[in-house]
Protein backbone atom coordinates (compact mmCIF):
# COMPACT_ATOMS: atom_id res chain seq x y z
CA UNK A 1 0.00 0.00 0.00
CA UNK A 2 1.26 3.59 -0.65
CA UNK A 3 1.51 5.70 1.91
CA UNK A 4 -0.85 8.66 1.84
CA UNK A 5 0.88 12.28 1.34
CA UNK A 6 0.72 14.32 4.39
CA UNK A 7 -1.73 17.44 4.29
CA UNK A 8 -0.75 20.59 3.61
CA UNK A 9 -2.19 23.24 5.33
CA UNK A 10 -3.00 26.04 3.54
CA UNK A 11 -3.84 29.41 5.83
CA UNK A 12 -6.73 31.94 4.74
CA UNK A 13 -5.42 35.13 5.12
CA UNK A 14 -8.05 38.07 5.34
CA UNK A 15 -8.48 40.56 2.59
CA UNK A 16 -6.84 43.31 4.97
CA UNK A 17 -3.45 40.84 4.86
CA UNK A 18 -3.51 39.73 0.97
CA UNK A 19 -4.13 43.32 0.18
CA UNK A 20 -1.83 45.72 2.23
CA UNK A 21 -3.40 49.39 1.21
CA UNK A 22 -1.09 52.01 1.81
CA UNK A 23 -2.30 55.19 4.05
CA UNK A 24 -3.97 57.99 1.76
CA UNK A 25 -1.31 61.08 1.77
CA UNK A 26 -2.73 64.14 3.49
CA UNK A 27 -3.65 66.83 1.21
CA UNK A 28 -0.31 69.63 1.61
CA UNK A 29 -2.02 73.09 2.49
CA UNK A 30 -0.40 75.83 0.86
CA UNK A 31 -0.71 78.32 4.02
CA UNK A 32 1.55 81.32 1.83
CA UNK A 33 -0.83 80.72 -1.29
CA UNK A 34 -4.12 81.60 0.89
CA UNK A 35 -2.58 84.32 2.73
CA UNK A 36 -1.62 86.23 -0.60
CA UNK A 37 -5.15 85.71 -2.19
CA UNK A 38 -6.23 87.65 1.72
CA UNK A 39 -3.74 90.10 1.45
CA UNK A 40 -4.58 91.05 -2.17
CA UNK A 41 -8.19 90.84 -1.82
CA UNK A 42 -7.50 93.36 1.37
CA UNK A 43 -5.88 95.61 -0.44
CA UNK A 44 -8.03 95.91 -3.19
CA UNK A 45 -11.15 96.49 -1.14
CA UNK A 46 -8.76 98.99 0.67
CA UNK A 47 -8.42 100.23 -3.14
CA UNK A 48 -11.84 100.53 -3.81
CA UNK A 49 -12.73 102.26 -0.15
CA UNK A 50 -9.77 104.99 -0.65
CA UNK A 51 -10.77 106.02 -4.26
CA UNK A 52 -14.92 105.94 -3.61
CA UNK A 53 -14.21 108.40 -0.38
CA UNK A 54 -11.90 110.81 -3.42
CA UNK A 55 -14.72 110.40 -5.54
CA UNK A 56 -17.97 111.30 -3.15
CA UNK A 57 -16.05 113.89 -1.68
CA UNK A 58 -15.61 115.58 -5.34
CA UNK A 59 -18.94 115.10 -6.39
CA UNK A 60 -21.28 113.68 -3.98
CA UNK A 61 -23.04 110.64 -3.37
CA UNK A 62 -25.44 111.26 -6.65
CA UNK A 63 -22.85 112.42 -9.12
CA UNK A 64 -20.70 109.37 -8.67
CA UNK A 65 -21.29 105.90 -10.27
CA UNK A 66 -19.64 102.45 -9.90
CA UNK A 67 -18.62 102.67 -13.09
CA UNK A 68 -16.35 105.76 -12.36
CA UNK A 69 -15.25 103.55 -9.01
CA UNK A 70 -14.37 101.07 -10.91
CA UNK A 71 -12.28 102.88 -13.59
CA UNK A 72 -10.38 104.89 -10.25
CA UNK A 73 -9.43 101.41 -9.27
CA UNK A 74 -8.23 99.92 -12.54
CA UNK A 75 -11.00 96.66 -12.04
CA UNK A 76 -13.77 95.92 -13.44
CA UNK A 77 -17.62 97.03 -12.41
CA UNK A 78 -18.02 93.01 -12.10
CA UNK A 79 -15.10 92.50 -9.61
CA UNK A 80 -16.11 95.87 -7.50
CA UNK A 81 -19.82 94.05 -7.30
CA UNK A 82 -18.30 91.11 -5.88
CA UNK A 83 -16.76 93.17 -2.78
CA UNK A 84 -19.47 95.82 -2.82
CA UNK A 85 -23.32 94.63 -3.59
CA UNK A 86 -24.45 97.93 -4.18
CA UNK A 87 -23.20 102.03 -4.58
CA UNK A 88 -25.40 102.24 -1.47
CA UNK A 89 -23.50 99.54 0.59
CA UNK A 90 -20.38 100.97 -0.70
CA UNK A 91 -21.02 104.79 0.15
CA UNK A 92 -22.21 103.51 3.60
CA UNK A 93 -18.91 101.74 4.42
CA UNK A 94 -17.03 104.86 3.21
CA UNK A 95 -19.07 106.95 5.59
CA UNK A 96 -18.55 104.18 8.55
CA UNK A 97 -14.55 104.89 8.25
CA UNK A 98 -15.47 108.65 8.25
CA UNK A 99 -16.92 108.63 11.32
CA UNK A 100 -14.23 106.26 12.68
CA UNK A 101 -11.54 108.72 12.07
CA UNK A 102 -13.71 111.83 12.77
CA UNK A 103 -14.65 110.47 16.47
CA UNK A 104 -10.94 109.42 17.40
CA UNK A 105 -10.44 113.36 17.03
CA UNK A 106 -13.13 114.53 19.20
CA UNK A 107 -12.51 112.53 22.73
CA UNK A 108 -10.28 115.54 24.59
CA UNK A 109 -12.97 116.89 26.52
CA UNK A 110 -13.51 113.20 27.90
CA UNK A 111 -10.02 112.58 28.23
CA UNK A 112 -9.36 116.02 30.52
CA UNK A 113 -12.70 116.28 32.55
CA UNK A 114 -11.09 118.09 35.20
CA UNK A 115 -9.03 120.60 33.19
CA UNK A 116 -11.60 122.71 30.67
CA UNK A 117 -8.27 124.81 29.31
CA UNK A 118 -6.08 121.86 28.33
CA UNK A 119 -9.26 120.51 26.88
CA UNK A 120 -10.68 122.89 24.60
CA UNK A 121 -6.94 123.28 23.68
CA UNK A 122 -6.79 119.57 22.06
CA UNK A 123 -9.67 119.84 21.29
CA UNK A 124 -9.37 122.85 18.74
CA UNK A 125 -6.10 121.09 17.92
CA UNK A 126 -7.88 117.80 17.24
CA UNK A 127 -10.29 119.15 14.99
CA UNK A 128 -7.94 121.07 12.27
CA UNK A 129 -5.47 118.02 12.64
CA UNK A 130 -8.39 116.10 11.61
CA UNK A 131 -9.31 119.36 8.73
CA UNK A 132 -5.68 118.88 7.34
CA UNK A 133 -4.62 115.12 7.77
CA UNK A 134 -8.11 114.12 6.39
CA UNK A 135 -9.81 116.45 4.33
CA UNK A 136 -11.83 114.07 2.04
CA UNK A 137 -13.27 112.58 5.05
CA UNK A 138 -14.36 115.78 6.25
CA UNK A 139 -16.13 116.59 2.49
CA UNK A 140 -17.81 113.38 2.47
CA UNK A 141 -19.24 113.62 5.41
CA UNK A 142 -19.88 117.18 4.77
CA UNK A 143 -21.68 116.62 1.47
CA UNK A 144 -23.92 113.74 3.06
CA UNK A 145 -25.04 116.33 5.58
CA UNK A 146 -25.64 119.48 3.19
CA UNK A 147 -27.88 117.42 1.13
CA UNK A 148 -29.70 116.24 3.99
CA UNK A 149 -28.42 113.07 5.47
CA UNK A 150 -31.18 111.18 3.16
CA UNK A 151 -28.96 107.75 3.07
CA UNK A 152 -26.85 108.23 6.82
CA UNK A 153 -29.27 109.96 8.76
CA UNK A 154 -29.47 106.64 11.26
CA UNK A 155 -26.35 106.31 11.46
CA UNK A 156 -25.52 110.28 12.41
CA UNK A 157 -28.43 110.13 15.36
CA UNK A 158 -26.64 106.89 16.46
CA UNK A 159 -23.41 107.52 16.50
CA UNK A 160 -22.38 111.36 16.62
CA UNK A 161 -25.37 112.36 18.89
CA UNK A 162 -24.78 110.36 21.63
CA UNK A 163 -21.04 112.22 21.50
CA UNK A 164 -22.15 115.68 21.22
CA UNK A 165 -24.81 115.17 24.40
CA UNK A 166 -21.73 113.31 26.61
CA UNK A 167 -19.79 116.62 25.50
CA UNK A 168 -22.36 118.86 26.65
CA UNK A 169 -22.51 117.06 29.73
CA UNK A 170 -19.05 117.65 30.66
CA UNK A 171 -19.57 121.34 29.88
CA UNK A 172 -22.49 121.71 32.08
CA UNK A 173 -20.80 120.12 35.10
CA UNK A 174 -17.68 122.50 34.65
CA UNK A 175 -20.29 125.47 35.01
CA UNK A 176 -21.60 123.87 38.04
CA UNK A 177 -18.50 123.75 39.34
CA UNK A 178 -17.74 126.86 38.55
CA UNK A 179 -15.11 125.86 35.83
CA UNK A 180 -16.56 127.73 33.13
CA UNK A 181 -19.30 130.25 32.03
CA UNK A 182 -22.33 128.83 31.98
CA UNK A 183 -23.58 128.27 27.85
CA UNK A 184 -25.34 126.40 25.80
CA UNK A 185 -23.12 123.36 25.02
CA UNK A 186 -24.78 122.65 22.03
CA UNK A 187 -23.91 125.92 20.19
CA UNK A 188 -20.38 125.65 21.15
CA UNK A 189 -20.09 122.00 19.48
CA UNK A 190 -21.56 123.21 15.97
CA UNK A 191 -19.32 126.43 16.37
CA UNK A 192 -15.98 124.79 17.05
CA UNK A 193 -17.08 122.34 13.82
CA UNK A 194 -17.58 125.40 11.87
CA UNK A 195 -14.53 126.66 12.62
CA UNK A 196 -12.45 123.86 12.32
CA UNK A 197 -13.83 121.79 9.60
CA UNK A 198 -13.73 124.69 6.90
CA UNK A 199 -10.40 124.07 6.93
CA UNK A 200 -11.13 121.40 4.62
CA UNK A 201 -15.01 121.54 3.25
CA UNK A 202 -13.62 124.93 1.95
CA UNK A 203 -10.30 125.12 1.46
CA UNK A 204 -10.25 126.00 -1.91
CA UNK A 205 -11.80 129.29 -0.79
CA UNK A 206 -9.80 130.05 2.08
CA UNK A 207 -6.38 129.44 -0.08
CA UNK A 208 -7.84 132.36 -2.10
CA UNK A 209 -8.53 134.57 0.69
CA UNK A 210 -4.89 133.78 1.82
CA UNK A 211 -3.36 134.82 -1.77
CA UNK A 212 -1.73 131.05 -2.14
CA UNK A 213 -2.80 127.85 -4.10
CA UNK A 214 -2.83 125.78 -1.47
CA UNK A 215 -3.27 125.59 2.58
CA UNK A 216 0.18 125.03 4.63
CA UNK A 217 0.62 124.03 7.69
CA UNK A 218 1.43 127.26 9.05
CA UNK A 219 -2.24 128.09 7.91
CA UNK A 220 -3.63 125.75 9.94
CA UNK A 221 -1.16 126.70 13.16
CA UNK A 222 -2.12 130.36 12.79
CA UNK A 223 -6.06 129.30 12.74
CA UNK A 224 -5.90 126.75 15.79
CA UNK A 225 -4.04 130.14 17.68
CA UNK A 226 -7.03 132.01 16.60
CA UNK A 227 -9.39 129.81 17.22
CA UNK A 228 -8.53 128.99 20.81
CA UNK A 229 -7.87 132.09 22.27
CA UNK A 230 -11.59 133.11 20.94
CA UNK A 231 -12.92 130.04 22.58
CA UNK A 232 -10.95 130.01 26.08
CA UNK A 233 -12.32 134.19 26.36
CA UNK A 234 -15.69 133.11 25.97
CA UNK A 235 -15.74 129.67 27.90
CA UNK A 236 -13.64 130.27 30.78
CA UNK A 237 -13.79 132.19 33.89
CA UNK A 238 -10.98 134.77 34.58
CA UNK A 239 -8.04 135.68 32.42
CA UNK A 240 -6.94 133.23 29.44
CA UNK A 241 -3.58 132.50 29.36
CA UNK A 242 -1.83 133.28 25.99
CA UNK A 243 0.42 129.62 24.60
CA UNK A 244 4.36 130.58 24.09
CA UNK A 245 4.97 131.94 21.34
CA UNK A 246 1.16 132.61 20.26
CA UNK A 247 0.52 135.40 18.06
CA UNK A 248 -3.38 134.79 18.28
CA UNK A 249 -2.77 133.93 14.32
CA UNK A 250 -1.36 137.34 13.64
CA UNK A 251 1.82 137.17 11.72
CA UNK A 252 4.85 137.83 14.13
CA UNK A 253 5.82 141.64 14.68
CA UNK A 254 9.11 142.37 12.85
CA UNK A 255 11.74 144.08 14.60
CA UNK A 256 11.91 147.90 14.16
CA UNK A 257 14.56 149.05 12.17
CA UNK A 258 14.70 152.57 12.17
Amino acid sequence: MKTPAPRTTVKTLTTEARVAKPKAAEPKVAAPKVVKVSQARKLLEADILAAAKRLFAQRGFGGVSLDHIAREVGASKQNLLYYFPSKEELYRRVLHGVLDVWLSYMDALSQRPDDPEQALREYIAGKLRFSREHPDDSRVYANEVVSGAPIFSAEIAARVIPAVQADVAILNRWAERGLCRPLDGRHLMVLLWASTQVYADWASQISLVLGKPALEEADFAAAEALIVDMVLRTVLLGEVPTAAGSTCGLPPPQPNTN
